[in-house]
């Protein structure tokens, strides 16, 4: 049985501290950006308009995935505490959030330079596995998003929280929506035939099931628990990626390109 003491703040420097949840989020910007231009974007125009991409991409993952958790999560609270609405660094993200903040982002900058938005969004898709990776593990060393309790073996207990063994269910999405599905993208991306939009369904298919998959061994939000039965806010709005991608497929395969 492992107990989790892992300290959340990664190092100080001087009066601030650095956590490895924020270097998250860096490591995955960087490590996917660089992906996207070492092996998968061969067009130069395409590669310089990226680059500026970037910063938008940041304002809406920030943005969107605040105001999610918010508006999906924890709305009551921060209407009555408008303040904290702008208290990032206490936590409250919603990975459904930012990735409607991410798709906005890209429809706006894609307009503006007159680019195809779905060439944008592919490699996006390709790469944000990278930065659910380092996210679902900073989860972990953060002692949150616990699982439910179980009397595996490979049962961890987090101390912070109580000390009751428990699933690891932040490792589970990490290899789900970090390693397989970044494995799945990358095969449908280097196909020699792929429509321009198919990668960016799979995402929300794939995500979709894993994230619905993951929440089982999850615990609920404590302040909304489970909507109906066992069905959380997370399997609701992965039901939600899931039924988005399949319209959103057919209507690229009947598309006139």
């Amino acid at each position: 049985m492992f107990t989790n003491n892992f300290d959340p703040v990664a190092f100080s420097l001087f009066a601030f501290e650095i956590r490895w949840y924020s270097l998250s989020y860096i490591f995955g910007i960087l490590f996917g950006w660089f992906y996207c231009k070492r092996f998968l974007i061969k067009d130069k125009t395409i590669s310089s308009l990226f680059d500026d991409l970037i910063s938008y991409l940041i304002i809406g993952i920030i943005l969107g995935g605040r105001l999610g958790y918010i508006l999906f999560y924890n709305l009551k609270y921060y209407s009555q505490n408008l303040i904290e609405i702008f208290f990032i660094w206490e936590g409250g993200m919603s990975f459904h959030g930012g990735l409607v903040g991410i798709i906005i982002a890209t429809y706006f900058y894609s307009k503006k330079h007159k680019i195809n938005k779905y060439i944008f969004l592919d490699l996006i898709s390709v790469c944000a596995p990278i930065g659910l990776f380092f996210g679902r593990i900073a989860n972990f060393i953060n002692s949150e998003l616990i699982g439910k309790a179980t009397n595996a073996n490979w049962g961890v207990i987090f101390p912070l929280i109580d000390n009751v063994p428990r699933h690891p269910s932040q490792l589970y999405e990490s290899f789900l929506e970090g390693i397989i599905l970044f494995i799945i993208l990358n095969i449908i991306y280097f196909r020699k035939i792929v429509r321009t939009g198919i990668v960016s369904c799979a995402f929300l298919f794939f995500y979709g099931i894993f994230r619905y998959v993951s929440e089982i061994f999850r615990e609920p939000d404590t302040h909304i628990g489970y909507l109906v039965g066992s069905f959380s806010m997370g399997m609701l709005l992965s039901s939600l990626m899931i039924f988005f991608s399949i319209i959103l497929f057919y209507r690229l395969k009947y598309a006139k390109i």
